[in-house]
Formats: C-alpha cells, sequence, structure tokens
C-alpha cells in the first residue's frame, strides 16, 4: 500500500538554550519491504544523511543560535509490501550480534520464567545464575522456532496490559513484566529479553503503524531471526506480525539504538516535548493492495 506520512516533533525549553544537537531516526530503512517515494525532513540546520552502525538513515540537525523552541517537521510518502512479517534473508547485519545483552533486555528470573513457558520447557531453579556464569542462553525452545515465537507474543500480551503513562524510555523488561502495563516499546524490551534468553537473536524496531480503528502511529515492534526464513516481525502490542501498515524507520538492541529522535543541548534547563504524527493511505491505496 501507499502511506502519507507527516510528523512533527516540538519541543519547547524552560530557557533559551545556546546550542544543541539533534539525531534524528526518521527517514524509513532501505530493505525488500518498502520504498520510499517522497520524503523530507526540515528543522534547524539539517544536515545530509549518514548511515550508523546499524543501518539505519539518520539525520544530524544542529542550532547554533540560542533557542527556546525546536521544531522537525517529516513529510513523506512510502509504498510497502506485505510479506507476512518476514524480512527475507539477511541485511548485512550479523544475526547472533543481537544476542546481545543490555540494561533494558536484560532477563531476571521472571523473565527466563516466561520464556521457559513459551518454549516449553522447564525454568529449573538458579536458571539465572546459571545464566550469568556461562554467558549463554539457558534456554532453547522445543520444536520449530516460528510457533514458538508466536506464542511469546500471546504471553507477553497477556502478562503485559497496554497502559500508557506509567513506564517511560528507561523502564526496563524486569520492571515492566513485574508491574503488569507499559506501552509498545515495553511489549518489545520484554519480549527481547525472552527471545534472547531462548538463544534466539531478537533486535528492536521503531517506526510507524497505519490502523483506521486505532490512533497508534508512532509504534514498536520486535524481530527475531529464524535460520533460513530471515528476521520475522512480533508486535505483541497488537498480537500480530508486521503487514503492510508498518513502516520501519530504525533497529538497534533496544530503544536507545532506534529511538526516532534523541539530541544534547547547552543550556534550556527543563524541556517538554509534542509530537503529532499523522497517516493515511493514498487515493486508490489499501491493505494488500499492490
Amino acid at each position: 500500500m501507499r502511506l502519507h506520512i507527516r510528523h512533527e516533533t516540538r519541543y519547547h525549553l524552560d530557557h533559551p538554550a545556546r546550542r544543541s544537537v539533534q539525531y534524528l531516526r526518521l527517514t524509513p530503512r532501505l530493505d525488500r519491504c518498502q520504498q520510499v517515494l517522497r520524503w523530507t525532513i526540515t528543522g534547524p540546520e539539517t544536515v545530509a544523511p549518514w548511515t550508523d552502525g546499524f543501518g539505519n538513515r539518520v539525520h544530524v540537525a544542529s542550532e547554533g543560535e540560542a533557542h527556546s523552541e525546536l521544531v522537525f517537521t517529516v513529510d513523506g510518502e512510502i509504498e510497502t509490501m506485505d510479506t507476512c512479517g518476514v524480512l527475507p534473508l539477511d541485511d548485512g547485519l550479523p544475526p547472533m550480534m543481537f544476542l546481545r545483552d543490555t540494561p533494558r533486555t536484560h532477563a531476571d528470573a521472571a523473565i527466563l520464567a516466561l520464556a521457559a513457558e513459551a518454549a516449553g520447557v522447564e525454568a529449573a531453579a538458579g536458571i539465572e545464575a546459571t545464566a550469568e556464569a556461562t554467558a549463554q542462553p539457558p534456554l532453547a525452545p522445543v520444536g520449530d522456532e516460528v510457533p514458538t515465537l508466536h506464542r511469546l507474543m500471546g504471553l507477553v500480551a497477556d502478562r503485559v496490559a497496554y497502559r500508557a503513562g506509567h513506564t517511560d524510555v528507561g523502564s526496563t523488561a524486569a520492571e515492566v513484566l513485574k508491574h503488569g502495563y507499559g506501552v509498545c516499546q515495553d511489549h518489545a524490551h520484554l519480549f527481547i529479553a525472552c527471545s534472547r534468553a531462548m538463544g534466539i537473536p531478537a533486535r528492536y524496531v521503531s517506526g510507524y503503524l497505519w490502523s483506521e480503528h486505532t490512533e497508534m502511529a508512532s509504534h514498536a515492534w520486535a524481530e527475531s531471526w529464524v535460520k533460513g526464513l530471515g528476521w520475522v516481525s512480533f508486535d505483541p502490542a497488537n498480537r500480530q506480525s508486521a503487514t503492510d501498515a508498518y513502516v520501519r524507520l530504525a533497529v538497534g538492541f533496544d530503544y536507545a539504538d532506534a529511538c526516532p529522535v534523541t539530541g544534547i543541548r547547552a543550556g534550556g534547563g527543563g524541556e517538554s516535548m509534542d509530537v503529532s504524527v499523522t497517516i493515511a493511505p493514498l487515493p486508490g491505496w489499501q491493505s494488500g493492495q499492490q
């Protein structure tokens, strides 16, 4: 399908900042599932794009004069293809690197137990200490990986209710599972933690999701590597794999590597941020039409 996307991010600073530098991961990745037809980013002194170590397309925007507000606007059109949630073959990144642990995705005993339930194996006492001592994934799924990962997606959705305003970008998968609520990025972190605990590489994906039924637009989900198949997407927040309604912006070990906008500044005090995203199919296009 073909989608028109408009995304505006507006920062309000309590006091004027002397200088700021922002990293924008707001340009869709180049892959077999999507093709950019038109894409523009406007903001203060936006620099030509570069590609980071994950293959994400990044812009650096700097403001060297005193300012109390920053505005970045994306406007573009993209054509997507439904591949049943699978990115065929490898995209150049070694899949095994995505077994790497991060503070947000570290698996504690509760996460290991959830992974064991999805894998269909028994989580033995002391499994967390064993995993840390050997630096090896302590669990391996019984049977085919794809059904196991779909079962994991359902378990994550069951254990963590979607509830906005109770977590933040620093929340860990362990905290989210303990409290039982979170948002899409929390679902993704928990899924990734469990997938890695089973020895299946997994990565975080940021992007957009168009839906005629909800207002969800900016979104996050996970992808796991299945040998012989490729990267398979899992969206626990919606209990489904990605379709042509999904647009991939960036990937990474967790949120920190794929967040749409991040940066540093000199001065400015506190800040507030307003984000507005609108997504609509172009006339004559609908999901499933190519």
